[in-house]
């Protein structure tokens, strides 16, 4: 069998292998997740797939890898090739509409409790993006939606050069933080000219700086809770 990659999880003192996923794995991709949310103790910060997301996703509309060991699927990672409709993240962001099928989705990250603290979720970022990079459809942008307060995946997109370029209800009834990054060439797009730090629960504060041009970069921890450095960068006027 073909490995995109193969390593080893110190805290875990296992080896293990990274294969992309089909529909063959559909149901220990449903148990890992379900195992996963039951863990969550702020439920709403995960927003699962659904059996008909994976089977979009596993039919040739994305890409999802996962991490086995001996004991079967510890951890997975997907991406989604979306729909364009009014709900596109891409429309959120302030692209136009000819550049929506130039998007690419992250999609969920899922790593099994016991064998946390591996850097799993970077690793299989890693992995992932590159593998998107052979898809006979090119794209230009990468973006997502993370909840505010799920420190960890806040930390995944910032440490994979991701920006919060927008602040909103999506999912119905749902915050979130919209990410979008450019997959080659200067994604910044000019010289940073004011930062600014804005703890994560003044919501009006971020919603109108990122309405007037300013991204969020990297998170600080600050006397027990959480800010978010913006940047004004000097092409955004």
């Amino acid at each position: 069998m073909d490995y995109l990659f193969e390593g080893f999880l110190d805290k875990n003192n296992a080896s293990y292998n990274v294969r992309l996923l089909t529909k063959e794995h559909m149901s220990q991709l449903q148990q890992l997740q379900e195992l996963v949310v039951e863990t969550l103790t702020e439920k709403k910060n995960l927003q699962p797939l659904t059996y008909e997301e994976l089977d979009y996703i596993l039919t040739g509309n994305g890409l999802m890898i996962g991490a086995f060991t001996e004991k079967g699927l510890i951890a997975f990672r997907a991406l989604l090739i979306p729909p364009i409709d009014e709900e596109h993240l891409g429309l959120d962001v302030g692209l136009e509409t000819e550049e929506l099928p130039q998007v690419i989705y992250q999609e969920i990250s899922n790593v099994h409790p016991n064998y946390r603290g591996n850097r799993l979720q970077q690793t299989l970022a890693h992995l992932i993006m590159q593998e998107q990079a052979k898809l006979d459809q090119g794209f230009t942008y990468v973006a997502c939606t993370v909840a505010p307060f799920n420190i960890p995946s806040l930390k995944d997109k910032f440490k994979q050069g991701m920006e919060i370029a927008a602040l909103k209800i999506k999912y119905v009834d749902q915050l979130r933080y919209i990410f979008l990054k450019r997959l080659e060439g200067d994604g910044g797009g000019g010289e940073i000219s004011e930062i600014l730090r804005v703890p994560m629960e003044d919501v009006e504060c971020q919603q109108a700086l990122l309405h007037e041009g300013w991204r969020g970069i990297s998170l600080e921890e600050d006397d027990g809770g959480y800010r978010v450095l913006y940047v004004r960068r000097e092409s955004m006027g």
